[in-house]
Order: C-alpha cells, then structure tokens, then sequence
C-alpha cells in the first residue's frame, strides 16, 4: 500500500503582482520534506526607488533548505520567471530543467555573470518528463508570447497539481507547438489536487487572441506605407518577429533589427531550429545607405525605457538609425499598466515631428500572450478541477479569479499570497496552514540589497529632499579654524545673499559653543546635535528635510 504524506506548495513571488514569480512544491512530513522550485523571476522598479531596476523575491527561506532541494524547473523564458536565476542559484546550486530555448538564454545569462554551472543544467525536451525525488514533473506544451511555454504537471503518491505557469489558447501560434489540448484532458481525467494558474487577463472578456491575425493585421498596415518603417515590440515574442520577417518580404523590404535584446532572442530562436528560411536581417550601420522606402526596423524599447532603442531613435541620439517627417513607427505591443506616461511623451515627441505612430489605441497591433475569460473556459472543461489557486496576478485580479471559478462550479477555489504554505494533501480541499517568510531583493548596482536597506531609505531621502554636507575644522586650541562648510544639492534656495547658509553658520557655531571641542569623546554627540539642529533650520526655511550629514576634522 502506498504511504501518502503531505504535499505543500508556497509562492515566495508572483502571488498578489504581475511578476517576480517563484513557487515552491514540497513533500513529505514537515520534518522531512524534499523541495522544488518552480521558476525564479524578477520584476522591474519604478520611479519610487531610484536607481534600481530589478527586484526579485527574498529566496531565504528556501536556501535555509537548499540540502533538500532536488532541483528548479523552469516554465518559460520570460524575464518574471527566469530573470534572477544569476542572482540566487549560485546560493542554492541545485540542478536546473528546461526546454531548449529557454536553456539557450539561461546559458546566456550564466556566461553574462561569469558564473560556472558546471553540469547543473539540464535540457528536457517538449512534453517531456523528469523524474525528482518523489516528484514526477510532466512538461505540457502550451502557447504564450515566446518560445516553448510550458505547463507542469507535478504528481506525487498524494496527487497530482497542474501548474499552468503563464500561456493562451492560440490556434494558430505560427511559431512553435499548439496547446497539447489531449494531454491536459487526460490530466483531468485522471484527477488533480488543484490547478495553480495564470490570473493576468481574469477581467479580459472573449480570447486572447491569435498571432496570425496580428500577422494579417501588420501586413495591411505596412502595404500603403511609403517612408521608413519602425516597428518596436517585444524582443521575446519570436511569433511577432517572424510575422515582421514576413511582412518584410511581402512588401518588399530589408529588414534590421536594432536592440541588444533583439539580437539575442534572433540568435537564440535560430540556435533553436527557429527563425530558418528568412531573409537575413541587415546590420543598422549597413541599413542607414538603402533608401526609406525599401527598409524596416525591428526594434527593442516598446515600453518607452529610457536606453532602449526606441527613445534613442526618438530622440535622435541612436548612431545608426533615425527618423524623419512621413515615416511610420508602429508600437506592436501593449501598453504595461504603469508604462502610460513616459510612453505617450514618446508617442507625442514623434507626432510632433511629424512621424505617424500606430499603436494599440488605433490599430490592431498586439494580441495578449495571457487567457481572456473564455481561454480560461476552455481550460476548465478540460482539466475539470476540483480545487483552483489563482496566481500570477495582483489582488484584484486574482478575488476576480476566485469569483470566476466558483462560476465555473469548481467547489473549492483558495486564494493565496506569497509567503503562504499551502497544505494541497491531505484534506478534501487546500488550506493556508502557516506563513513563510518572504521579502524583495533590489539589485542595487552590482549588489543584491534588501528592500528597508539603509541605502536605498538614504537615496530614496536625498531624491526628495535633497543632501546637505557640513564640514567643521577644529584647530588645537579646541576652536572653529574658520567658518564652517556649507554645501547643498537639490535643496531649494531663493538666491538671495539672505539665503538659509547665514542662518545655518550661525546655528553651528551656536552649537560649537555648547561642546567642549577638545574633549574629542564628544565629538559624537556634536556631530548629531548639528545634523539634527541644520536639517530642522532647513526645513524651516525650505519645507524640505534634507539628508544630511556633518563632518569634523581637526587641524
């Protein structure tokens, strides 16, 4: 007879936000569990945390058990899923399972770091199966935005959970497999635990969408057109590159593709098998002597970030590609919630110099590589399960997730955020037994800081208030040598010979006098008495708190 034991699954990312996903499965008895991760990605940040980029989640508690751990699984390629793999395996160094294409990026990514992984990655082929442990992890083809996206069944002797990751129903994806529709109806018939699954387009009415309308789209588009043609979109989505290959050729044109990423996702998809019988793209440099008519750009920066290559063009910066009066940009992409105003400057920038955009907003340019409501239909009548947890999404998404599925009969729909364990066996239903502990990582420069880092509050303080320095010399005799050094970035200041530096010289040397400056054991105490004494002047006078910091030297 087989011996069931516990079957547990916690998200540490991606469980109440759109990105960052990383989720654990673990199995046996809490003293003995063997571990899985499945995915490990990054989100990105936004102005309120200046000079950072990428944010991943804390893995503390899961290198904690990294003796335990039997390896990562990765669904896809997508920077949310795969983007911190440099940052935390080298922390764990299990073995990593994924598919071609998405190994051939983690290579990528590895070489970039210069971090050995030795023979720790591992190739599973499409609809392919692994064996960890006590699991037995079934790949299962999907669509989505970007090559081989996979869907994982994971069984163990307690049962069976299918973890979508991200995907769509596509029946004509043009590039890679369709969803294996057969197999995930056999998983249904055989009986799940739960489905964990993608919650992104929950509000979305109707389908996602299919890349070959896009492709039929694009073509009626670009066929009047008469000038240079830029399209920006997505690097990842090598579906979308290959129709702007295709639109190329049907019109006429050569093609360039301008982007580091760009670059990479081609040269990938190509390693892969993908991408063969097009036309070879032209290098931009060799790009700029054909004429406007006769060429057409692919490239990165459809979000409007500020280095990609679409904001350089914009703005006339880029070395080898520009644009002018009558030509066409087309963004082939949508508009990431967040993204809507350095993206308009952009649209408005180049209206302005007479170049016609073509967005979402007045033309048919982008289908969503995440499933409307009814792509979620369709999946629930085929895997039947008794048990949703919805993932992937921010809370409204995933409450509107849960509402769904009770619409869709499934009895038991759990709703979850990062940092829950989640007891899927034993019990008629999955319940939120205990709390892990979870919190972000910042990529700080070339470090990895946590999110209340010192650091980042300092830099956070100076970008809104501004720095103030004070630097007060002190001769042998315990005096002040001279006046004190007064210097201030991003403080307003009225210009005025009364400016607040008057008052806050008098202030120090007010403050001095109170100290007995030879005694150096109160050094301490003066320095803080003048960094809390000019911050409050300053705010007086300014309204702002600057960060402030106070130097003494002695002479």
């Amino acid at each position: 007879m087989i011996k069931k034991e516990e079957f547990i699954f916690c998200p540490l990312g991606g469980s109440g936000e759109i990105g960052m996903n990383m989720n654990l499965f673990a199995y046996g008895k809490p003293e003995n569990r063997k571990w899985i991760i499945v995915d490990i990605g990054v989100t990105f940040a936004d102005d309120t945390i200046p000079g950072i980029d990428l944010i991943y989640p804390d893995p503390g508690f899961i290198v904690d058990k990294k003796n335990d751990l039997l390896g990562l699984i990765l669904t896809h390629a997508h920077e949310d899923h795969i983007g911190a793999i440099a940052h935390i395996w080298p922390k764990l160094l299990c073995d990593i399972y994924a598919t071609p294409f998405t190994s051939v990026l983690i290579k990528e990514k590895f070489k970039e770091k210069k971090i050995n992984l030795g023979n720790k990655l591992k190739i599973v082929e499409l609809n392919g199966n692994v064996t960890l442990g006590p699991f037995k992890i079934e790949f299962v083809t999907l669509t989505h935005s970007i090559l081989e996206p996979n869907g994982l069944s994971i069984t163990t002797d307690s049962g069976t959970v299918l973890h979508t990751g991200d995907w769509k129903i596509d029946p004509n994806p043009l590039i890679g497999e369709k969803v294996n529709e057969k197999r995930l109806k056999k998983i249904g018939d055989e009986g799940i635990l739960a489905m964990i699954c993608d919650s992104t387009n929950v509000f979305n009415p109707g389908r996602a969408g299919s890349e070959s309308d896009v492709r039929s789209s694009l073509l009626k588009i670009m066929q009047n057109r008469t000038k240079r043609i830029i399209v920006t979109s997505f690097a990842s989505n090598v579906a979308r590159m290959e129709s702007i290959f295709y639109c190329a050729e049907k019109i006429g044109r050569h093609i360039s593709l301008v982007g580091r990423s760009m670059h990479r996702i081609y040269n990938a998809a190509k390693q892969c098998g993908y991408l063969n019988g097009l036309r070879k793209p032209i290098d931009p440099r060799d790009a700029k002597k054909i004429e406007r008519k006769k060429i057409l750009y692919l490239c990165t920066g459809s979000q409007g970030e500020p280095n990609g290559a679409m904001t350089r063009i914009s703005n006339y910066i880029h070395p080898d590609v520009f644009v002018e009066a009558g030509d066409t940009v087309i963004f082939s992409s949508k508009i990431i919630p967040g993204n809507e105003k350095k993206l308009y400057k952009l649209h408005n920038q180049l209206v302005k110099n007479g170049i016609d955009v073509v967005s979402e907003e007045n033309e048919f340019v982008h289908v969503s590589g995440h499933p409307n409501r009814d792509d979620l239909k369709d999946m629930y009548k085929w895997v039947k399960p008794k048990s949703v947890i919805p993932v992937h999404g921010e809370h409204r998404h995933m409450i509107e997730h849960i509402n769904f599925a009770k619409e869709m009969q499934v009895p038991y729909p759990v709703q979850v955020e990062n940092g829950d364990v989640v007891q899927l066996y034993p019990g008629e239903k999955p319940k939120v037994i205990d709390k892990a502990p979870v919190g972000r990582m910042l990529v700080d420069g070339k470090i990895s800081v946590g999110e209340d880092s010192q650091s980042i509050k300092e830099r956070v303080n100076i970008s809104f208030n501004g720095f103030l320095e004070i630097t007060i010399l002190i001769n042998s005799a315990g005096s002040l040598a001279k006046k004190p050094i007064i210097s201030y970035k991003g403080i307003p200041s009225s210009g005025e010979s009364n400016d607040f530096t008057f008052e806050l010289e008098d202030k120090i040397r007010s403050i001095c006098k109170m100290f007995s400056l030879k005694n150096s054991k109160q050094e301490k105490n003066l320095i803080e008495t003048l960094r809390i004494d000019c911050r409050k002047t300053v705010k007086e006078k300014t309204g702002k708190r600057p960060y402030t910091n106070v130097n003494l030297v002695r002479i």
